[in-house]
């Protein structure tokens, strides 16, 4: 019954991805290093690493160009109730040219065990954000231009939902980080419009490992993010790890960048990871590149995790 239950979740699982791959898209922005805490593409992951875990991330995108964005993240996540409910808190800024973008989500997650080894998570998140621009900055053509005279400043709402199916050696996940069409009124209010299934953006993710001898184990993955009216856009990406210490790692993120990434498991405890993306489009004439850092710290000790680490 458990092996039946699981084949219903992974066809489920295949056909929206194939659903997804025929839907013309575009991408919003994110971290290149995504699947080592997916928290920050899918509530539904909160809770899936057995302990509490607590990652920073910091994203320098494009250096080079003034205005170029910046993102950073501070996530905890941790299992409940005997690993059936996972809960995720997650603090986030984000910089792009005039507007600043602070705020924080709560992440839910309710983790069914399916399967000796297989956990199929759904998860939602809910938020609140205060957006910021500062019109008062831009030089216009116009002096005194009205439109440009008063800055930006208010709270909007956020919500999100996905699910998220894993084992030790794979995992794939849908989610729509996104669920309100949110904005600012004239009085600076948040202004709830309607949601339109047509301008939600759609994540699609999948991974798994071999074990090609005892001190080498091969991670690929795959990230598909979608939204009306702009291309599909795919992440591939593969790691190798040397004696569960060392993990070298390339993603190609398509009509964007190259991106190579090295990670370092310093003690059973603490992670480190660095990922640099080259640009493939044309602003690669106008930057050098991007920087991202991430650190991660799981806390406990004496877990099986940290015999056979989880690379998911």
């Amino acid at each position: 019954m458990k092996n039946k239950s699981v084949k219903i979740v992974l066809s489920l699982c295949f056909m929206l991805l194939v659903f997804l791959s025929k839907v013309v898209a575009q991408t919003e922005p994110m971290y290149s290093q995504y699947m080592f805490n997916m928290l920050n593409v899918n509530p539904a992951y909160a809770g899936s690493r057995s302990v509490p875990s607590m990652t920073a991330l910091f994203r320098n995108q494009w250096v080079g160009i003034p205005g170029a964005p910046q993102t950073s993240s501070i996530s905890l996540d941790m299992p409940l109730n005997d690993d059936k409910v996972g809960l995720g808190i997650q603090l986030y800024d984000d910089r792009l040219g005039i507007e600043h973008t602070t705020g924080f989500q709560v992440n839910y997650a309710y983790r069914i065990h399916i399967s000796d080894e297989g956990v199929l998570a759904m998860g939602i998140r809910a938020g609140l954000l205060n957006y910021r621009a500062n019109f008062s900055e831009v030089t216009t053509f116009q002096t005194n231009d009205p439109a440009f005279y008063q800055n930006v400043n208010g709270f909007l709402p956020a919500a999100g939902a996905g699910i998220y199916y894993t084992t030790d050696k794979f995992y794939v996940g849908l989610s729509v980080p996104s669920l309100l069409q949110t904005k600012l009124n004239a009085k600076q209010q948040a202004d709830v419009g309607e949601t339109k299934f047509s301008n939600l953006h759609f994540f699609a993710t999948a991974g798994t490992v071999f074990n090609m001898s005892e001190n080498v184990a091969l991670k690929p993955s795959i990230l598909m993010k979608s939204v009306s009216g702009a291309p599909l856009e795919y992440d591939f990406n593969c790691n190798v790890w040397l004696q569960n210490k060392i993990g070298v790692g390339a993603s190609y993120r398509t009509g964007d960048a190259v991106v190579g990434m090295l990670e370092w498991q310093i003690n059973d405890q603490l992670r480190f990871g660095y990922g640099y993306d080259y640009t493939t489009s044309k602003l690669n004439a106008y930057n050098q590149g991007t920087h991202e850092v991430m650190l991660r710290y799981e806390f406990g000790s004496g877990r099986s995790s940290f015999i056979s680490p989880r690379y998911f």
